[in-house]
């Protein structure tokens, strides 16, 4: 019954679900379109919250760092594209926020639960998930696994 309370996140070598999502403007991001570059999907419970913007806010430290090493990030949540693109200006997040409704992506990634379990992937060019943790790693040991 309380199956998705202790879920592990997908395993470091498994193939990453695909998926398409809108972001805070509308448009949507595929997995399957960004092949050929390491890709961060940090899975958090809530816009503008403290440990959220604090985790956010670290990977927008390292942008240029993520840059030089072909890394696109995404933040991944439930929430609307309003609540985004206020935390996304306020925070000034260079990275687009992607719009889980129902949390059907995060089901996929064994994020979903009463609210977002807070979990943090890397994927690699090959589609191959690299880094897997529960969380708030530091965004320089998430990075340090790009390839």
């Amino acid at each position: 019954m309380l199956d998705w309370l202790f879920s592990e996140p997908l395993a470091v070598g498994d193939a990453a679900p695909d998926f398409s999502l809108p972001d805070q403007d509308g448009k949507i991001v595929s997995l399957h379109d960004l092949r050929g570059k390491n890709v961060v999907l940090v899975f958090y419970p809530g816009d503008d919250t403290t440990v959220c913007r604090s985790q956010l806010c670290e990977f927008r430290d390292r942008w240029p760092q993520a840059a030089a090493k072909n890394t696109l990030v995404f933040g991944v949540n439930p929430q609307n594209a309003s609540s985004h693109s206020k935390f996304r200006k306020t925070s000034q997040l260079p990275f687009p926020l992607l719009i889980d409704s129902g949390q059907k992506v995060g089901a996929q990634y064994r994020t979903k639960g009463l609210i977002v379990k807070r979990t943090v992937y890397l994927i690699g060019p090959d589609g191959l998930i690299r880094y897997a943790r529960r969380g708030k790693p530091n965004s320089d040991e998430v990075l340090a696994a790009a390839a």
